[in-house]
């Protein structure tokens, strides 16, 4: 069923991908994130999207700083590299086993505007850190990441063992049941899809899903958490998208 249809009870209520976020959904998912010119066009053809309408949109990413022009086709922008690796380290993040304690960020830096607040919340809340109180970031010290060496000029990082009961803690600073449920009804719904327009669009909603996945130990989750369950699908879409760009760049230049 078409994905902008009344959904079903629990079933996530996606909008259709424009051709900008199509291109740069194909470009994050390739490696390097570059492609010929050509094979683009016959790519985003295969999502409906003409060649009057892809111009438009290439014209308008590279006047935003979102694509740089190659000598044969069109590359992801520098700028948006970090968000391609940011969305590769959601698919597998890279973990370590737990041993009870915590990171702990705490904010010192006084003075600063609302625009900046707002960008060092996004910047804690991507770095997956959930905020305790004003100021005061925490979350188990499982994952296996620096944090950013910027950061130090904003805040200072400690490591810590809380009292409160970790299960208990972890409960409250994630929305755990919320995540959990939409992940699974966005499982559910991608069984559903053939057309790729709307494999496209449900998958992207799935990276911005794994984006807002906390990553706790094991020990700190809900029984049956669905979050490997969501992983694995986005990888077998990633290969199956990649053997679909493999198809159409040989097959071009042949």
């Amino acid at each position: 069923m078409p994905i902008n249809d009344p959904a079903r009870p629990g079933e996530p209520r996606l909008r259709p991908l424009s051709a900008r976020s199509i291109v740069l959904s194909l470009l994050l998912g390739t490696h390097p994130p570059e492609l010929p010119a050509p094979d683009l066009a016959r790519l985003m053809a295969g999502f409906g999207v003409g060649g009057s309408t892809l111009r438009a949109a290439l014209s308008r990413m590279m006047a935003a700083g979102d694509l740089r022009r190659t000598e044969t086709g069109y590359r992801l922008s520098d700028r948006l590299l970090d968000r391609q690796r940011r969305q590769d380290e959601a698919v597998r993040p890279r973990t370590r086993p737990w041993d009870g304690d915590w990171e702990m960020v705490v904010v010192t830096a006084t003075g600063r505007g609302p625009a900046e607040r707002a960008e060092l919340r996004s910047r804690l809340t991507a770095l997956r850190l959930a905020e305790l109180r004003e100021g005061v970031w925490l979350r188990p010290a499982n994952l296996d990441r620096p944090l950013p060496a910027a950061l130090g000029t904003v805040a200072q990082h400690y490591t810590a063992r809380p009292e409160q009961p970790a299960r208990d803690l972890a409960a409250g600073l994630w929305p755990l049941g919320t995540w959990s449920a939409d992940a699974r009804a966005l499982l559910a719904h991608i069984e559903r899809l053939d057309h790729p327009a709307d494999r496209l669009t449900a998958f992207a909603a799935v990276v911005r899903h794994l984006l807002a996945d906390p990553v706790l130990p094991p020990a700190l989750l809900p029984p049956d958490w669905p979050g490997e369950a969501l992983r694995t699908a986005y990888t077998d879409y990633q290969q199956e998208l990649a053997s679909q760009v493999h198809a159409h760049v040989t097959g071009g230049s042949a």
